[in-house]
């Protein structure tokens, strides 16, 4: 009797849906954070920037890795300022990424010259408290940012190729499952 309680718990734990932390990401998109570390990311600065391969915080802790890998940007340490991708990206590209706006978020993007701002009282479709999806593509010459399904901006791009940064400014955010795919 105890053999066939233990094979059924383990069927049922075999067949249990895959939790967060076992996300794959769709077929030719890249996964651009660990969850552990900020391996292929570096500190913004006006020349170069320093390294961040290896740390699991930067700019002492206002990103930093949640128990769950992932990014936040924690409120409570102050500081306007930004990570950024080792990686050049080009025009055609797309990004995807889920983010929890926090009460307060003014957060920023920047990608192929455009500054998008991540502030929920300017975007009507995003959800404060709630994970949000947001999709960046650049296509054709044009960088369009999609949150939730719904366009709230399209841009020129303004340059041929960029990284990706983000931009602690206000408030709290995570962001889970950024990737990227490249080429046409």
């Amino acid at each position: 009797m105890r053999l066939i309680l233990c094979a059924a718990v383990a069927t049922v734990l075999v067949a249990a849906p895959a939790g967060a932390d076992d996300f794959a990401p769709e077929p030719g998109f890249k996964m651009l954070l660990s969850g552990k570390d900020f391996a292929g990311w570096k500190a913004k600065a006006a020349k170069g920037g320093e390294p961040l391969e290896g740390k699991a915080e930067a700019f002492k802790g206002r990103f930093k890795f949640n128990k769950d890998g992932g990014l936040v940007i924690d409120p409570a340490v102050k500081g306007d300022v930004r990570i950024e991708t080792v990686q050049e990206f080009t025009k055609e590209t797309v990004i995807r990424f889920d983010f929890l706006p926090g009460a307060g978020c003014n957060n920023d993007l920047f990608f192929l010259g455009s500054k998008f701002d991540i502030n929920p009282t300017q975007l009507k479709m995003v959800k404060v408290g709630e994970w949000n999806a947001m999709d960046i593509t650049a296509s054709g010459g044009t960088t369009t940012f999609k949150i939730n399904g719904e366009t709230a901006r399209s841009d020129k791009a303004k340059t041929a190729k960029s990284t990706l940064e983000f931009r602690a400014e206000f408030g709290s955010m995570e962001v889970r499952r950024l990737r990227a795919k490249t080429g046409g």
